[in-house]
């Protein structure tokens, strides 16, 4: 779990990716054949083999904040990078590359939560005034939330588990893979939170014949929740649908395949909204099989998202007895 805790608590917001890709590339380069960045910033590992090409993508950047305008008292105005929820952002604390912490605070008395805007919030860094703040931070410059990594029984808790631990997931599987029929291109993707950029430019680069993107996915089992039929504990998801991607029946059934013979605990995941790297990686060029795996996870674009221990084995297991069968013929 140390792996873990040094991957989530990396800040590397969309576009700055840098921290989180330093610490991949030393933890895979001794196991692949060669270990690259893009010009958009994602990494990719290469692992050679003879048959098809395989791209299994993670994305590694996570939702934050950009500061667009400093006052006169030195108070910060930002803007979001990704998906940010506002209710999640009153009050809590961001950290910028530098070290510097702040505080999301309202400009006024919340009389009524459904009026809650973003335009309204600013960040505390302590400053005294604009002179002093912009010492400390600069406009552009990229903050996340902060929140540390803790266990409550089987579960993980944390700031940016989507998707550091679907990057958990593939390291461990690059540790580990033998034998695969595939020639093999693991990306970890930059810029997913912001439109599933880093994985358009990486797929059109490989050009793969077959794709996977491991990532989160939303559950259905906390109470007076959204019906889903996900639960934590339950094991890995085969994606059928989200909003960018309906995954190939044929990537889809071999999923379930290897599941049925290795005995992995998988469910089926729906998703009504949102979407992955998968959406990207399917309209690469001419089109590509794709599928993809996911890990259930509780309170998304948070920062005390929860997963279970127990998932992500079954997630890791999953992947790699699928990179070990050929889907274009016999198992090896």
């Amino acid at each position: 779990m140390e792996l873990l805790k040094k991957l989530t608590q990396t800040p590397s917001p969309s576009g700055n990716e840098d921290g989180i890709r330093d610490i991949i590339k030393s933890e895979v380069e001794k196991f692949a054949d060669d270990v690259f960045t893009d010009a958009l910033g994602s990494l990719i590992v290469h692992i050679k083999g003879n048959g098809k090409r395989a791209m299994i993508c993670a994305h590694a950047d996570e939702i934050g904040v950009m500061v667009t305008f400093i006052d006169e008292k030195g108070f910060l105005r930002f803007a979001p990078v990704g998906g940010l929820d506002k209710y999640c952002c009153l009050y809590q604390r961001v950290r910028f590359s530098n070290g510097a912490v702040g505080v999301v605070g309202y400009e006024e008395a919340i009389e009524d939560m459904k009026e809650l805007k973003l335009s309204n919030m600013y960040i505390d860094i302590g400053a005294k005034n604009k002179e002093e703040a912009e010492k400390i931070v600069s406009i552009g410059d990229m903050a996340v939330f902060s929140g540390d990594m803790e266990t409550a029984g089987d579960h993980i808790i944390s700031k940016a588990l989507d998707n550091r631990i679907g990057v958990y997931i593939l390291i461990d599987v690059i540790k580990h893979i033998k034998n695969s029929p595939y020639d093999l291109y693991f990306v970890f993707s930059s810029q997913e939170e912001v439109g599933l950029r880093g994985a358009k430019g990486a797929g059109f680069d490989v050009n793969p014949d077959i794709a996977l993107a491991v990532d989160v996915t939303d559950t259905g089992d906390t109470p007076n929740c959204k019906r889903m039929a996900v639960k934590m504990g339950d094991g890995a998801c085969i994606k059928v649908m989200d909003k960018s991607v309906i995954c190939s029946k044929s990537v889809r059934d071999c999923l379930t395949d290897v599941a049925e013979g290795k005995d992995i605990k998988v469910q089926y995941e729906v998703l009504d909204c949102g979407g992955t790297d998968a959406g990207a990686m399917q309209l690469t060029r001419g089109g590509v099989l794709t599928g993809a795996v996911s890990v259930p996870t509780r309170y998304i674009h948070t920062p005390s998202e929860m997963v279970n221990i127990n998932d992500v084995n079954e997630c890791i297991r999953l992947i790699g007895a699928f990179l070990e069968k050929n889907m274009f013929g016999e198992q090896l």
